[in-house]
């Protein structure tokens, strides 16, 4: 009898919801390009436009604000690049923009493409030691040449240690220059209440893999009057900001997971805590020495996000050990070239080298159960002690 697979691995990416595997299936069948006149064309666009409808209801916008793309990482390239392009052609001296260091790499790489081809000035600044800007580092920064920021971006919740990043304190200091803030949300919508008007950003990005809805299927929501310079040139579609035929059951699906997750969100949210409260406390007995990264369990941390340390161990190998007893997680790691390296996000917390390669993330979600509690508390602590006698050799 095979052993069930426990998967502890929710914020890459969380298995889809059957409302998003219908809505979609129920398109797939279908023909139409939503861009047609015809009546086809016409039933497509109904589709995508119903969708559009459903999607700002649930996160507080208008259904203009919402820019449909292939994903997270799509969006967040669409928002610095095109919010940075239009605003420097408004006023030359905007060249600045400010973010974080712990952002995810579908906004750091950007941000580093704009440094080295296009003239940008990148300020990543600092964070705490629990994962949190250092919101004087930004005042400072904001003060120092109010006039030449393009924009700000600083993501709603971080990926790898779940800290909750303060968005209304940098869309407060924003406002005082008219710098238009762009936050990515990937991690947080259906996690987190996400309210696009009442948190007052000007863009925001989420993805439809993280909300239990299908892969390459994401959006940008940006206000109407902000402009913003296309990446990709077409037929013009998406306000003209993002040209391409529209994947009409993918967007279909994607608005089925978006309307569930959020309505789930408050229930959800509360049921994976305990789960991953009980997680931490269990592994940390296990493994006494085991420790959390970024902020503390509760209202300043993602719910299901679990990212622990373990001195003495390489979190590749303990990574490979637990996959080989059907428990899948991540390494806070980023693999090049498949070289490991140590998390840029450990490294920004402060850790040195090594404790920035010790450490797992546990990231819990709609299908986890208190039974795949137990099977990692089980695991752990073999594992840890294997994988300290392998790297002691």
């Amino acid at each position: 009898m095979t052993t069930p697979l426990v998967y502890l691995d929710h914020a890459a990416t969380t298995p889809m919801l059957p409302v998003a595997v219908e809505a979609m299936t129920r398109q797939l069948g279908g023909v139409g390009n939503a861009s047609s006149l015809h009546a086809s064309g016409r039933g497509a666009r109904r589709v995508v436009e119903e969708s559009r409808e459903a999607i700002a209801g649930m996160i507080g916008a208008r259904p203009g604000d919402v820019v449909f793309t292939s994903g997270g990482t799509e969006s967040d390239n669409l928002a610095l690049k095109g919010i940075f392009w239009a605003r420097r052609a408004e006023d030359p001296r905007r060249t600045r923009i400010l973010s974080t260091a712990i952002e995810h790499h579908a906004v750091l790489d950007p941000l580093h493409w704009l440094a080295e081809s296009d003239g940008a000035e990148v300020e990543l600044l600092p964070v705490s030691s629990e994962g949190v800007l250092d919101l004087e580092s930004l005042r400072d920064s904001v003060a120092r040449d109010p006039g030449s920021v393009a924009l700000i971006s600083v993501m709603w919740a971080n990926n790898e240690v779940g800290s909750l990043q303060p968005i209304d304190e940098v869309v407060a200091l924003a406002a005082e220059h008219r710098i238009p803030v762009h936050t990515d949300a990937v991690q947080a919508l259906g996690q987190e209440p996400v309210d696009f008007a009442a948190s007052g950003v000007d863009a925001l990005t989420f993805t439809g893999h993280k909300v239990g809805g299908p892969y390459g299927v994401g959006a940008l929501v940006v206000r109407r009057d902000l402009a913003v310079s296309a990446l990709v040139h077409g037929g013009g579609q998406e306000r003209d900001i993002r040209s391409g035929t529209l994947d009409v059951p993918a967007i279909a699906g994607l608005a089925a997971a978006v309307e569930a997750s959020v309505k789930a969100q408050h229930d959800h949210a509360i049921r994976v805590a305990e789960l991953r409260d009980d997680l931490v406390r269990r592994v940390c007995e296990v493994v006494p020495d085991a420790h959390l990264h970024g902020t503390p369990t509760g209202p300043t941390r993602l719910p299901g996000n679990a990212h622990l340390g373990f001195p003495g161990c390489e979190g590749d190998s303990l990574l490979m050990l637990l996959d080989a007893r059907g428990i899948e997680c991540s390494t806070g790691s980023a693999c090049s070239a498949g070289v490991p390296q140590p998390s840029h996000v450990l490294l920004a917390m402060g850790c040195d080298d090594d404790q920035a390669r010790h450490s797992l993330r546990f990231s819990l979600g709609h299908t986890t159960t208190p039974g795949d509690i137990d099977r990692l508390v089980e695991a752990i602590g073999p594992v840890v002690e294997r994988a300290r006698a392998a790297r002691a050799r």
